[in-house]
Formats: C-alpha cells, sequence, structure tokens
C-alpha cells in the first residue's frame, strides 16, 4: 500500500492511488495528489473536481468517461462537457484522474 504525506499527516492509497477514505480528502491532499502526476491545479480543474464530488453524493459512485462528459456538459454547458477539453485537463484520463484527485474511488471501467 502507497501513502501520501500531506501537512504531517500519513495518508493511505490503495493500489490505484486513490484514497482508500474519502474522509481523507481535502484540497490539499488533492494538490499534494496532482503534483505526483507533474500538475498544477487551476480554477478549471477544481470546478471539475468539486462537480465529479457532487455526482458521487448523488449516484454513490465515480462515473466513466462518457458519464463524466455528459454531467459536466450537462452542469459547465457544453464547451466543457466534452471530451476534448476533459483530456487536456487530465492529460487524457479524464474519468480516472479526475476521480482520483477529487478523492474518489477509480470508475469501475477504467484500466
Amino acid at each position: 500500500m502507497d501513502t501520501l504525506v500531506v501537512e504531517g499527516r500519513e495518508i493511505a492509497l490503495d493500489q490505484d492511488a486513490c484514497l482508500c477514505s474519502l474522509a481523507d480528502w481535502s484540497p490539499q491532499v488533492a494538490q499534494a495528489l496532482a503534483a505526483r502526476e507533474g500538475m498544477e491545479l487551476t480554477d478549471a480543474h477544481w470546478e471539475v473536481l468539486y462537480l465529479l464530488q457532487q455526482f458521487y453524493t448523488q449516484f454513490q459512485l465515480s462515473p466513466a468517461n462518457r458519464a463524466l462528459v455528459k454531467y459536466v456538459a450537462l452542469n459547465l454547458g457544453k464547451d466543457k462537457g466534452n471530451s476534448l477539453y476533459l483530456n487536456g485537463l487530465f492529460n487524457g484520463m479524464p474519468a480516472k484522474l479526475a476521480a482520483r484527485l477529487a478523492g474518489l474511488p477509480k470508475p469501475a471501467n477504467c484500466f
């Protein structure tokens, strides 16, 4: 099992580098996870991450790519709810990487 240290706290990660406990998530944890991916989170990332958390609260699962694109389009508009935009933000792995950064489990059909 992998761990992430944020503000002196050791946070357990599963084999997919997702948080073992959703309660461990914080913006600082998201930034530390993003740094491991070589990313710096912008306002565009944050709006998708918070939207993903809303999706998870509503449906109790992390969305796969198609559902993510549709949900973003529904809530943020078609200019952001498309694969090209989301792939650009999340290094070509929007469902998997965005879920990880939002503190959610890996979507069921992501490799």
